[in-house]
């Protein structure tokens, strides 16, 4: 009775293993089919680019001139930072995946415009359909409830490490 109790304590154990096995397996799977579709959103590196005219992005107002663009480290692809060539300003904002209807041939930011407001609206990269939208921020839904007069695409470049 014993030996009996034993074979089936140790078949169990084996039956269980092979599940857990099994769960680790489809566990990975799935991690990886997920971190796959996440990174083919993300904006590899700084974009540089020049805005010409007086923008909102988030929560922050931002003067014309020369920006650089990038996702932040560890923010699981929702939130890019873009800061002033010289480095005197700087905003966070929250992102989502967002697909254009074409592929760029180009780097391009598109901003909303309504009246003489202009907003980030989404960011893509050059030869990816798969880009960035910026989210809505309580301002811009307020100031959306306007009809869009235009949306303004900006042209925007990788940009290049300098002292390698």
């Amino acid at each position: 009775m014993f030996i009996k109790a034993i074979k089936k304590a140790l078949a169990t154990q084996k039956s269980t293993r092979s599940n857990q096995v099994l769960s680790l397996f489809v566990a990975l799977v799935l991690a990886l089919t997920i971190g796959a579709s996440k990174a083919k959103a993300q904006i590899i590196g700084d974009l540089e680019v020049n805005v010409p005219f007086q923008f909102h992005v988030g929560n922050t107002k931002l003067p014309a001139g020369k920006y650089v663009i990038h996702m932040l480290d560890d923010s699981d692809l929702k939130v890019m930072e873009i800061s002033s060539a010289d480095g005197s300003t700087s905003a966070l904002f929250e992102v989502q995946q967002a697909e254009a209807n074409s592929t760029p041939a180009k780097s391009e930011l598109i901003f909303n415009k309504y009246g003489n407001r202009y907003f980030l609206t989404e960011l893509f990269e050059e030869g990816s359909s798969s880009g960035s939208e910026v989210l809505k921020s309580r301002y811009e839904k307020r100031v959306s409830q306007q009809a869009v007069e235009a949306q303004a695409h900006i042209p925007a470049h990788r940009r290049v490490q300098q002292g390698n």
